[in-house]
């Protein structure tokens, strides 16, 4: 394929992509020219099935009355009288999650179309919580692009993986409740950051009706810019988080350029609003960590996390295999084969999963 069709494919694939915007923007102009109303209400709802997004789709374009159009795998959009619904969905490896865009000429006629939806998706919606996680990075071109991904809020932290905190459930429910804005997690990789950030995002999805965002990024280049920090302030996102940033805490004595714009949202003229951020970092040290961001009022916690004792291991084993239903000795064994003086959580939850 020559540079000329690549070029030719991607702005089809993009008009495709824009659809339901472009058409939806025809009848706002039209109304306009018209001088009438066409849509004053917009509702949105968010909702998770274990179902094939083919037959989710189906149903849906059969059965709810509406003129339905599939523009491609991922996107239906619903035209019905008074109502217009742009339906996206994103597949993870057992469930899909969808988003429906609503707009319609009446309070009545918008939560009608929510109740239908629902309804349709009921047997196969999952309930649990859920959060969602836009996910920023630059592009080859230097443009800030994001992508969605929606995640289940099922992770459940053990005690006995964080010595260092403790009591996990109440350290993520201080947090939560403080005002403090910004949490640090530190320590080397496999250790639970990203497994404890997940339990962050899930019980604020918990305290909002089974929903939140996170905006999202570990793109050093995203960071040295201002548009994803106005995105942020300006935005309805729960939390901001960073990880694997080690460049962005350093002291700015060392050099450290782009601390300034989180130190601003943080704690700074414009605030964050209640809303987290949240980093983390394979900085061994708090000595490593810039001494305005760690500072009280603005940060809650810079909390150490690492590789566990052989003993601090041992209970963690004995946890998961109790949980389990399973002998912890084949676990314990492998680990002993390691010849390692301290194990990562990485390495406990496989050598335990190995065994059942």
């Amino acid at each position: 394929m020559n540079s000329e069709t690549q070029r030719y494919s991607a702005s089809l694939s993009q008009q495709i992509w824009d659809f339901p915007s472009l058409l939806l923007k025809s009848r706002f102009a039209d109304a306009l020219e018209r001088g009438v109303s066409r849509y004053p209400i917009r509702r949105s709802l968010r909702l998770a099935a274990r179902a094939g997004v083919d037959a989710v789709f189906d149903d849906i374009a059969l059965n709810l009355g509406y003129r339905a159009h599939r523009i491609d795998g991922h996107s239906l959009v619903l035209d019905g009288e008074g109502v217009f619904v742009d339906v996206d969905v994103s597949r993870k490896a057992d469930y899909c999650s969808f988003y429906f865009a609503i707009w319609a000429d009446s309070v009545g006629r918008a939560e009608n179309a929510i109740q239908q939806l629902q309804q349709r998706v009921e047997a196969v919606r999952i309930r649990e919580p859920m959060f969602s996680i836009d996910w920023h990075f630059l592009t080859g071109r230097g443009e800030l692009q994001s992508a969605s991904i929606e995640e289940l809020a099922d992770d459940v932290l053990i005690d006995e993986a964080y010595p260092e905190i403790g009591n996990v459930a109440g350290f993520i429910d201080r947090y939560l409740r403080a005002k403090e804005t910004v949490l640090v997690l530190q320590g080397p990789p496999g250790t639970g950051k990203t497994r404890l950030i997940r339990a962050i995002l899930g019980e604020i999805s918990r305290r909002n009706d089974g929903n939140a965002q996170a905006l999202y990024t570990g793109d050093k280049k995203a960071l040295e810019c201002d548009e994803i920090y106005v995105k942020f302030i300006t935005g309805d996102d729960h939390a901001f988080v960073v990880e694997d940033a080690d460049h962005l805490l350093r002291p700015r004595a060392e050099g450290n350029e782009h601390l300034h714009r989180f130190l601003a949202i943080a704690d700074g003229v414009v605030r964050a609003q209640g809303r987290k951020i949240v980093f983390s970092t394979n900085l061994p040290n708090v000595g490593d960590l810039d001494d305005a961001l760690v500072r009280p009022g603005r940060c809650f916690a810079h909390a150490q996390v690492r590789e566990l004792r052989p003993l601090e291991a041992d209970a963690l084993i004995r946890r998961l295999a109790g949980e389990r239903g399973i002998d912890p000795e084949p676990a314990r064994q492998v680990l002993a084969g390691s010849g390692r003086k301290s194990y990562s959580l990485a390495a406990i939850y496989q050598a335990v999963g190995r065994a059942g």
